[in-house]
């Protein structure tokens, strides 16, 4: 499909996912086609944009034009001199081999993120991205009717498998040097769609008045809706390659399927606000306080 700007849409998944075809992110983009991109992403949900060969500030100057970025993240230091951008290291022990949303142990996880491939392996290394709106429709409506009136307590401390390495260890040590709880609805409305989307992932580990059993059998249910294939698209990284998805109503995931050959992404988010149930609620934090070190408000 093309655009009024010029540029074309090509999808890349039945439910979710494009690649961007004639836009260059280094250059100034004019308003017009940064609101069709925007467009672009309520519509699909990911987008790649192929071979842009951006450095930090490009991707930095890219990712601001869709509002205010936060810092790298709530506890893991930042690339050196860059406190806005993640590394995303295979090597540093960063493999994110779980489904999961970015940071919604906060109460106000990012808006969207970006990631930027710098070093990608010759084989594996791909990230997997699910549309969550898609699972919630895919829910029986017994099922949907349960998750509209549920709330998911999420944290950054739980029980992880066992670091492999001295450096995995020292991530995991970083990744929960303070611990961060908070309350989301199971089911998020979008604040620009107004789609519903299960808003769970590995963050995601308990529901509120339900035990820990109880809380896993269900969550398993509903996650299992997310990570059905038909509602994921696979993105195959090649050094240079951007994509930018919207962290409201998606997960993703990196099989760890390189063995110990290298793999580099830049993460660069987006600030977002608190999410709300189909009620109307808001998120609440639990556990961490405020987070003005990690993320503006945002109205």
């Amino acid at each position: 499909m093309s655009t009024s700007t010029g540029f074309d849409i090509r999808r890349i998944g039945g439910r979710i996912g494009a690649e961007i075809v004639g836009v260059d992110l280094s250059a100034d983009l004019e308003p017009a086609i940064v609101a069709e991109i925007n467009e672009a992403l309520l519509e699909h949900k990911a987008l790649v944009f192929r071979g842009q060969q951006l450095d930090d500030a490009g991707q930095l100057l890219f990712a601001s034009l869709f509002g205010e970025l936060t810092t790298a993240h709530p506890t893991v230091p930042s690339v050196d001199g860059q406190p806005n951008i993640l590394p995303v290291d295979g090597d540093e022990g960063i493999r994110a081999n779980h489904w999961h949303t970015d940071v919604t142990f906060v109460r106000t996880p990012p808006k969207a993120s970006t990631l930027r491939s710098i070093v990608v392996p010759p084989y594996g290394g791909n990230t997997l991205i699910a549309n969550s709106a898609a699972a919630y429709q895919d829910l029986p409506e017994p099922l949907r009717e349960l998750a509209d009136k549920l709330w998911a307590v999420h944290t950054n401390a739980y029980d992880y498998a066992a670091p492999k390495t001295d450096k995995a260890a020292e991530h995991r040590k970083q990744f929960v040097s303070r611990t961060y709880r908070t309350a989301h609805p199971v089911v998020r409305v979008h604040p620009e769609t107004g789609e519903r989307g299960l808003f769970i992932g590995g963050f995601a580990q308990t529901i509120e008045g339900l035990g820990p059993s109880e809380s896993r059998d269900l969550l398993r249910i509903f996650q299992s809706y997310v990570t059905r294939p038909e509602n994921i698209v696979r993105v195959t990284w090649t050094p240079g390659d951007l994509v930018l998805f919207d962290n409201r109503i998606t997960q993703h995931y990196a099989p760890d399927d390189y063995g110990d050959l290298p793999r580099l992404l830049h993460r660069v988010t987006v600030a977002g606000d608190a999410p709300v149930g189909i009620a109307g609620t808001s998120s609440r934090a639990i556990e961490g306080g405020d987070t003005d070190h990690y993320t503006p408000a945002v109205a």
